[in-house]
């Protein structure tokens, strides 16, 4: 019996589903919408009677509702995008339903303020009020706020949303293309993307144009009304023999009524169609919108308790509206402000958490890529020297080099980056050029270091040893024996000095590796506005960024300084004329700055103290130069060059020991071809050409070879 049941049961549960079934496949959506639609339009035609037109006046204010409180609650813009068809539908029913209240306004009104139903009775004695033109005047000021104030802002809003959305159409496209490319999206978002990019943009030009569908609802209601007036008087007194106040008081009442049923709907949904396009940028539902930033300031939520107190204490007005407003927005503030403070605590919690707790952040591989252009590794033992407080710190000191050096040589020495090296002995460091070892030195950070300016060696008990940067003889001593050595007249450095001179003079030497493409560019940013035209007729119809880098790099290749930047782009200029060979136009820029290497080769006594070449060496180069135009090269014979480089070798030092330090002058023409060769021994010779002695230098010849 049990399983009998239990089939039985089972057996009505499969009838009712298929029962329901049957009627949700008869109940299809698209044929409801179409049949309302066709109703809608029968009633512009056919008579209603009272019955119905009060159950379709109450189906318009809930439909009215229903359409703001969907607006509410929708998140964007974009997920009620049917609201330009609702809001169509929404107007013909009320125009409609305006039609047959109207018939039977006209038709039964002399019956009484029933006969339009009673839902319109109801709104026209409410807001009538027991006297007519009360409820004239209400329903007045009612239709102009929503046809002067929601209407028109709701479509000056939807106007010009629309206009920008079709102008900011071609950027947006060109992004998701753009994030396409890079791989930010794939293939499914972006499509997905355009999509909701082509509704964004239908969805507001449909509301433009829905928006006249508020406007002129407004517009067909005043209008209806007034003719309910007008039309009611006419038949009441001149058709049903009524008297005027009579008749005035009763087709009032009626006309207000169907006023109100159909401008309230109206007013709701201008202002469903009003929040809808105002709602652009928010991705919350209206009510967080509201509170999350009306409440969020709990400054602004005090000062304005703070004013609602001063208005309750005002004599006059009265106390407690303004006192609870005050209490309000002060328990307001006092919660948001506690809220804001839980939430940043919980942050920085949280941030804490993260940093004890989780994994150290991996580095990108593209860090491996990055080279340091100057790298200065210290010995665990130097580290004091970074954060040392007797006398200047090491990082001051390089800090004040960038600054001379930029002064002197008219380029930006790059950003030194200090490092330990565990790997390093405790009391020596590393100086690097581009991630090649450039320079070390082994120090005592707690000693001094005494050199003799003679180059002998220093008679001081210390420890004897090389002086990083030039090799010389010196001493390391106690700080105690500072005023001995100074007494004695020899020169005193203290560890970072050490460090700063051996940096300082690396740098000097490389500075031309170190002149990059990018530096040069910004060297020219870097120019005063009065020689930008300069640098337009220069670079790049007469010479490239890179073929200036190149000259610039020869410059400083020979330590002399471009700081007259100006000064070299002329002489770029006037060598562009016959010639594209860089070194031919380095030996016209040098030319140019005949001023500035005389002085910079002028000794103290005030005279360029001179080596010159033999008429026999000069001709032997000369000879020796082969090709033609910018294929010119040096092809000395081997034994020859020697034999020059023994010369030269002999006389500087002969030279040298007396205390000067001359500069070897050539003719114009084979200047590059010997300091190609004197850089390789004696790299810190000034080698110059007759064409740059400036004509009032002083010259003293010393030697030739």
């Amino acid at each position: 019996m049990t399983d009998t049941s239990n089939q039985a049961g089972g057996g009505g549960g499969g009838d009712l589903n298929q029962i329901l079934g049957r009627v949700q496949g008869m109940l299809r959506t698209d044929v409801a919408v179409a049949l309302g639609i066709v109703t809608i339009l029968a009633v512009l035609i056919l008579p209603v009677p009272t019955f119905l037109l009060d159950f379709a006046l109450a189906l318009s204010i809930t439909f009215s509702v229903l359409i703001l409180m969907v607006v509410m609650f929708i998140q964007r813009p974009l997920d009620f995008n049917a609201f330009p068809t609702v809001l169509l539908i929404a107007t013909m029913l009320r125009l409609a339903l305006n039609l047959a209240s109207t018939r039977l306004i006209l038709a039964e009104g002399h019956t009484g303020t029933e006969a339009a139903g009673q839902v319109i009775q109801a709104f026209g004695s409410f807001m009538a009020s027991d006297n007519y033109v009360i409820g004239i005047i209400v329903f007045a000021i009612l239709v102009i706020v929503n046809f002067i104030v929601i209407t028109k802002g709701a479509g000056r809003i939807a106007e010009v949303g629309a206009r920008f959305t079709l102008d900011a159409m071609p950027g947006k496209q060109m992004a998701i293309d753009a994030d396409l490319s890079s791989g930010l999206i794939d293939e499914n978002e972006a499509r997905q993307r355009r999509k909701d990019l082509e509704g964004e943009s239908q969805f507001y030009g449909a509301m433009d144009g829905a928006s006249k569908f508020v406007k002129g609802d407004a517009i067909a209601g005043l209008l209806i009304t007034f003719i309910n007036v007008i039309g009611g008087m006419i038949i009441g007194i001149g058709q049903q023999s009524m008297a005027f106040s009579q008749a005035a008081e009763t087709y009032t009442v009626l006309t207000i009524g169907d006023g109100l049923v159909s401008q309230i709907p109206a007013l709701i949904v201008s202002t469903a169609a009003g929040m809808l396009v105002s709602k652009t940028g928010q991705d919350v539902s209206t009510d967080k919108a509201l509170v999350g930033q009306l409440g969020g300031y709990p400054y602004a939520l005090g000062l304005s308790s703070l004013l609602m107190m001063v208005f309750a204490l005002l004599p006059g007005l009265p106390m407690l509206p303004f006192l609870m407003l005050s209490l309000a927005s002060g328990v307001g503030a006092y919660f948001s402000y506690q809220s804001q403070e839980n939430k940043r605590i919980s942050k920085v919690e949280a941030e804490l958490a993260e940093v004890d707790t989780g994994p150290p952040p991996e580095e990108p591989i593209s860090t491996a890529l990055h080279i340091d252009l100057v790298r200065l590794e210290l010995g665990y033992g130097l580290l004091p020297l970074i954060n040392s407080t007797d006398g200047q710190r090491l990082t001051d000191q390089i800090k004040a080099l960038r600054r001379q050096l930029a002064s002197e040589a008219g380029f930006i020495m790059p950003s030194v980056r200090i490092q330990d090296n565990l790997q390093l002995p405790p009391n020596s460091y590393v100086v690097r050029i581009k991630e090649v070892e450039s320079g070390r030195g082994d120090i005592r950070p707690n000693m001094l270091l005494v050199m003799d300016p003679s180059g002998g060696q220093v008679e001081l008990p210390g420890e004897q040893t090389r002086e990083p940067t030039f090799g010389l003889p010196a001493t390391w001593i106690n700080k105690e024996g500072r005023e001995e050595a100074l007494f004695r007249g020899y020169t005193v450095v203290d560890p970072p000095t050490v460090i700063t001179t051996h940096i300082t003079e690396i740098v000097r030497d490389n500075m031309a590796e170190l002149l990059s493409y990018s530096e040069t560019q910004k060297l020219l940013d870097e120019l005063a506005p009065q020689h930008q035209k300069l640098v337009a007729d220069v670079i790049p119809n007469q010479i490239t960024i890179g073929g200036l880098q190149r000259i610039l790099q020869n410059l400083l290749g020979e330590r002399l300084s471009i700081r007259d930047l100006p000064t070299v782009l002329e002489g770029v200029a006037e060598a562009s004329t016959y010639t594209r060979n860089v070194t031919l136009m380095t030996e016209h820029v040098r030319t140019r700055l005949a001023r500035q290497i005389s002085e910079q080769n002028t000794n103290m006594d005030g005279y360029i103290p001179l080596v010159t070449l033999s008429p026999q060496w000069e001709q032997a180069f000369a000879e020796s130069i082969v090709g033609d135009g910018e294929d010119k090269q040096l092809a000395m014979p081997p034994t020859q060059l020697q034999e020059f480089i023994t010369g030269v070798r002999d006389t500087f030092d002969t030279i040298g020991a007396t205390g000067e330090t001359p500069v070897l002058l050539t003719s114009p023409g084979i200047r590059p071809y010997v300091r190609s060769i004197i850089e390789r021994f004696r790299p810190m010779t000034m080698v110059m050409s007759q064409n740059e002695i400036h004509a009032k230098a002083k010259l003293k010849t010393l030697g030739q070879i």
